[in-house]
């Protein structure tokens, strides 16, 4: 593994250990509702959400593993904190050993990814490199989501 992948297993594996950490300390009432206010969703939908994306863009795109994501669904997902600390133990394991076998060679490989792992929007062509990159941009904007989300619960929202 080169310093740039693993550079980035590394950034990965700390946005999920930091959307575990926002949530750690929620009942389940709190990580399974949504502010009162048009558009919110739980903190439970929102880091099933970053979780789907990570392992669209991560192993589906970057690393080519066939694979299917059911956008809709993570948006409908309720559950309890140990099942997103499994989410994320699966998913850091995944991320790990998928990067271990990509060929640092490909990273600047063009790619057009499916839309259900591109996910919203108009599907263009990105780099493997791209596809390690964009997960973490994503998770930083989530990230910021949920600590809203959870400042707002707690207010009463």
């Amino acid at each position: 593994m080169t310093p740039e992948i693993d550079t980035a297993r590394m950034l990965l594996r700390s946005k999920i250990s930091e959307i575990l950490a926002a949530l750690e300390d929620l009942g389940q009432n709190e990580l399974n509702h949504a502010p009162d206010l048009p558009g919110a969703n739980s903190p439970f939908v929102i880091a099933t959400h970053v979780f789907g994306n990570m392992r669209a863009w991560v192993l589906g795109i970057a690393c080519g593993q066939g694979l299917r994501r059911d956008r809709p669904a993570e948006f409908r997902s309720r559950g309890k904190f140990d099942d997103l600390a499994l989410a994320a133990q699966t998913l850091t394991t995944d991320i790990s050993r998928a990067l271990e076998g990509l060929d640092p060679a490909t990273l600047d490989d063009r790619i057009v990814p499916s839309q259900e792992l591109f996910g919203e929007g108009q599907v263009r062509e990105v780099s493997r490199r791209e596809a390690l990159l964009h997960p973490l941009e994503h998770a930083g904007i989530h990230l910021g989501h949920i600590h809203m989300t959870v400042t707002l619960l707690r207010s009463g929202a």
